[in-house]
Order: structure tokens, then sequence, then C-alpha cells
């Protein structure tokens, strides 16, 4: 019914060889590849690799507002129960007077200020089910958000 090839059957190449030609124990792989990974995981951000957002936010959950204005940037994140909220300067460098301001509906405002280089914050204020305000400056100018989050 069927015939059977005659042409020689080939031998399955090994996964990895060396540049000799030789296989490579299945140990060295399973050591090699994850401390390559690992290299590569820490060079890319030496190199320049591009970042997010600039500045890593200190804040957890997801972007909810983000108010630009003259020397800088507020940037307000919700979570669950949680509204966060950080001031970042434009143009990060030498050291001035940064603040942030966050206020629940009915709560005390709390707040962050001082001489920062970077990022003012974060502040963060439970406001479940309630509306906030967030207002942020850098140098003399500022940012306010209004009530959100209603």
């Amino acid at each position: 019914m069927f015939e059977r090839s005659r042409e020689p059957r080939r031998r399955a190449r090994p996964a990895a060889a060396a540049a000799d030609g030789r296989p490579v124990p299945v140990r060295t792989l399973l050591l090699v590849r994850p401390l390559v990974l690992l290299l590569l995981a820490g060079v890319l951000p030496l190199l320049g690799a591009p970042a997010a957002s600039g500045v890593a936010s200190a804040c957890t959950g997801r972007p909810a507002r983000t108010v630009g204005f003259a020397t800088g940037e507020l940037r307000v994140y919700k979570s669950r129960a949680l509204v966060c909220a950080v001031t970042v300067a434009k143009k990060p460098g030498k050291r001035r007077a940064m603040s942030v301001t966050l206020q629940p509906r009915g709560g005390r405002a709390v707040g962050d200020s001082g001489r920062y280089k970077t990022m003012a914050g974060p502040v963060t204020v439970n406001a479940v089910n309630r509306c906030v305000r967030a207002t942020g400056a850098v140098a003399g100018k500022s940012a306010s958000t209004g009530w959100i989050l209603c």
C-alpha cells in the first residue's frame, strides 16, 4: 500500500549547538537563559530606554486626571478606595518650592510642600464614593482640578 521512502532518515538537530556543532547540555541552557534575561533587564534602563512617563510615580492605581501648567504637572491617581496625587516639575534639576494638596469633600486637606528637585508628594486620601479636589504648584505657578471623581 504505502511505500517507504528510500531517503535516509535525518537525525533531529538539538535546539542549541555550540560553535563547533556539539550540542549544548540542557542544564547549561537552563542556567544561561535566565542570566541573559536578568542582564538585559538591568542594562536596558542604563542605555536610556524610554520611560513610560519620564518620572516614576509613587502613586498606585490608574491615572484619573492630569493637569499641566507652565512649570509642571499635577497627576491624580485612583484605586479602589484611595486617591493619590503628585506634582511633577517640567524641568527637574535645581531645588524649588513645590507643593501638592488633596482634599476629599467633607474632609480635611492633606498636603506636601517643600523645596524639591523633581516631585512633591505623594499624598493619599481615603475617598470611597466622595469627590476630591487636588492642587499642585511648582515655583509659584499652580493648577487645580476642581471637584473630580464624583
